[in-house]
């Protein structure tokens, strides 16, 4: 039987339990992903809003 242990989310290597990454390498890759996600949600919600308030600014001038 092997320990307890779970992966690491980036690279799939075995690790303890208590840790959330393997390395400091994975760590940074994680994050850079997350902030590319942030970013790109961040877009996507200004882009939504812009569509709608043009859409409402139509729908007035008639």
């Amino acid at each position: 039987m092997t320990d307890q242990h779970k992966h690491c989310p980036i690279c799939g290597t075995p690790m303890p339990m208590n840790e959330k990454f393997c390395s400091p390498k994975c760590e940074q890759i994680y994050n850079v992903n997350q902030n590319k996600v942030k970013k790109t949600r961040r877009i996507l919600y200004v882009a939504f809003t812009a569509f709608i308030l043009v859409w409402i600014y139509y729908m007035m001038i008639r």
